[in-house]
């Protein structure tokens, strides 16, 4: 009876947890995850699972937008992403209508790109089976370079697992990913100083 007991408190704290970051993420956001472009089935306070994250960058957007398109090169500089490649239309960077597949948080996915605004605007929308995404960033122009923000709303019976037993590494990863974008993009506009 204990052990039942313990178990069934176990499973609410993790379920609790995994709604606390939700809101959490929401709260963190404030106004700023309005300014993105989502499509209605993706708004954030209706999905089963939404991260937001956000960093200064002391660069112009165009620096970091570059990095950010390129996407087959993102396993260079950001653990969360394997095996990108860009299907359609081909090239190398990402564009509106670009199909791409990938490797992230463990799973293959098809992303097919929706929202492509240089330099200031890209959202995908990905899809596996039971989950399904939509993945924006907005790159806002402030007096010593850029704003930078990302957020994923995600639905799907898989987010319960997600939400459930790993609520924070989605953000954590996020926030790698911006890091990493900070780093690129900084040292990318010494480089180009004479």
């Amino acid at each position: 009876m204990q052990i039942k007991h313990s178990l069934i408190v176990g499973l609410a704290a993790i379920l609790l947890s995994g709604c606390y970051t939700q809101k959490k993420s929401l709260e963190a956001a404030g106004a700023a995850y309005q300014k993105f472009n989502w499509p209605e089935e993706y708004q954030p306070e209706a999905s089963r699972f939404f991260v937001f994250n956000e960093i200064e960058i002391a660069a112009p957007p165009q620096v970091v937008w570059e990095h950010l398109v390129r996407a087959e090169e993102w396993p260079g500089w950001y653990p969360g992403a394997e095996e990108v490649v860009i299907q359609k239309p081909g090239g190398a960077e990402l564009d509106a209508g670009s199909v791409f597949d990938w490797r992230t948080m463990g799973l293959r996915f098809t992303s097919v790109v929706r929202e492509c605004g240089a330099p200031y605007r890209l959202s995908w929308e990905s899809s596996r089976g039971a989950i399904r995404g939509y993945h924006s960033w907005l790159i806002e122009p402030t007096e010593k370079g850029c704003r930078v923000m990302t957020a994923e709303s995600q639905k799907g019976w898989l987010t319960f697992l997600e939400k459930t037993f790993q609520p924070r590494k989605l953000h954590r990863l996020h926030g790698i990913w911006l890091m990493n974008l900070k780093e690129r993009s900084e040292s990318a506009l010494k480089e180009m100083s004479p």
